[in-house]
């Protein structure tokens, strides 16, 4: 949480005025944490962003997939603990085997070519969890999106939270509500909800996470009623209901690669692929709180990627390490 600075401001410090008998008397809350800055390392890692881009372009000419997946761990990074890096850190009992991130999130290796590369350039210099950062603004540059002066200054966490991540991260069968909520808890509202959703301009799915709306959707035995009876046909295809679920399919059917608001059409027009999606539009609860959102979005490329760019600062301002709180892991995976 951000603290409003403009009444209680010197030198660093925020202090409270308690007023007490005749005078006032001035106690100090303690140190405030250091804000992060787009210039944080331009004496002491010049060429970062520079490093970082290189890598990231690799990656993704290697999978173009990549430049979704890098955006998705930076999601799924803030949503726990705040912005700290701990989803990249190893174990039996971390964030990366919660129910959320097991088997589904990934990019985990082209994150540690980042570091290494970066350490290269500027050893112990530059934290994990800034080089998530860069790396979803790069991804999202490179699928024809915005761009933006990434925030910097973050420290490394140094414990992961495995509970906290399949408790705090949105779900593909989860209501409108109950996403609402986890975005409110930490601090985004229901614009960052409608707005971070149009991540899902790029990128594919598995069908375990959509292969309930297909055949047998909530117990109705038809498919769900709210997607395009054509997308049905083809999705039953792609996700017979002998599979395995790893099949995936475009979460923008009509310009899987390039970041742009059809997204947003497609919700319009019933083609929204995972439940979380479709209900921004079609569910009751949308009506009220995020239905104009998507016609707005959907009628106004300019507006949505305006409102994307905001969301996106906003979600790496989620409670950061800085200071001296963590550390800079030398490497990604493990504390030091």
């Amino acid at each position: 949480m951000v603290m409003n600075m403009s009444s209680c401001s010197l030198k660093g410090y925020c202090y409270l005025f308690i007023l007490m008998t005749n005078c006032m008397l001035l106690v100090p809350l303690g140190v405030r944490s250091q804000q992060l800055s787009s210039d944080f390392y331009a004496t002491t890692c010049p060429n970062l962003l520079k490093v970082v881009r290189k890598e990231v372009v690799s990656a993704i000419k290697n999978e173009i997939r990549m430049a979704a997946s890098l955006l998705r761990l930076h999601f799924h990074d803030c949503f726990v603990n705040g912005c700290d890096g701990s989803i990249l850190l190893d174990g039996n009992n971390t964030e990366k085997t919660a129910f959320p991130n097991v088997n589904s999130a990934r990019g985990y290796e082209v994150i540690d070519n980042i570091k290494t590369a970066v350490e290269n350039a500027c050893t112990g210099v530059v934290s994990c969890s800034d080089i998530l950062a860069i790396a979803a603004r790069d991804s999202v540059v490179l699928s024809g999106g915005p761009s933006w002066k990434v925030q910097l200054g973050r420290r490394d966490g140094l414990v992961a939270n495995q509970t906290g991540a399949n408790r705090a991260l949105p779900s593909p069968f989860e209501s409108l509500t109950s996403i609402i909520a986890k975005f409110d808890a930490v601090t985004l509202n229901i614009t960052d909800v409608v707005a971070l959703s149009g991540g899902h301009t790029i990128g594919l799915a598995r069908c375990a996470t959509f292969s309930n709306r297909l055949f047998n959707f909530s117990g109705t035995g038809a498919p769900d009623n709210t997607m395009d009876t054509a997308m049905v046909t083809d999705l039953q295809q792609t996700c017979p209901q002998t599979s395995d679920g790893n099949n995936t399919a475009s979460l923008d059917r009509t310009t899987r690669d390039l970041f742009d608001n059809n997204y947003f059409k497609n919700l319009v027009n019933g083609k929204g692929l995972l439940q979380s999606d479709q209900i921004l539009y079609s569910s009751n609860e949308a009506i009220s709180t995020t239905k104009d959102l998507v016609e707005l979005y959907s009628n106004n490329s300019g507006v949505f990627l305006s409102d994307f760019v905001n969301s996106m600062i906003k979600m790496g301002n989620i409670s950061p390490l800085t200071g001296s709180s963590g550390e800079i892991r030398k490497n990604c995976r493990v504390i030091n």
